[in-house]
């Protein structure tokens, strides 16, 4: 049993039932459910609205790629190929929005869990 085990015991013992299940809901989640608390969230609606600006981007991007190997001009060349690099820094930045996201529900879950930590750590000094 390694240390953070212990620590994780030890408060166990001194939480009520309620505030013990609370404690484990508080565990680090894998990257579908980080994904799923992005939507769950008070911006919940702003990351939907940010998956299909995405989608569209990407289909514009795919478009530009297509037009780009069907033209046989220097400038439209340029052009296809700037609105598809385009396409990709929005993606990409989008998705960093998401990424930015689900770290920021991580930090939240550990000052929760750190919260909880020195709650119960008053307890027992108080007894």
């Amino acid at each position: 049993m390694n240390n953070k085990e212990k620590i994780d015991d030890l408060i166990k013992e001194t939480l009520s039932a309620e505030e013990a299940q609370f404690y484990d809901e508080l565990e680090e989640q894998n990257i579908i459910g980080k994904m799923g608390e992005v939507y769950k969230g008070k911006f919940g609606w702003l990351a939907v609205i940010m998956n299909i600006i995405t989608l569209a981007a990407f289909i514009l991007m795919v478009y530009c790629i297509f037009q780009f190997f069907n033209t046989q001009e220097t400038n439209e060349l340029i052009k296809w190929s700037s609105g598809a690099f385009l396409c990709m820094i929005v993606m990409g930045m989008l998705k960093l929005f998401v990424w930015l996201q689900m770290d920021k529900n991580d930090i939240l879950r550990e000052l929760k869990r750190l919260e909880l930590q020195l709650a119960t750590l008053m307890s027992r000094i108080d007894k």
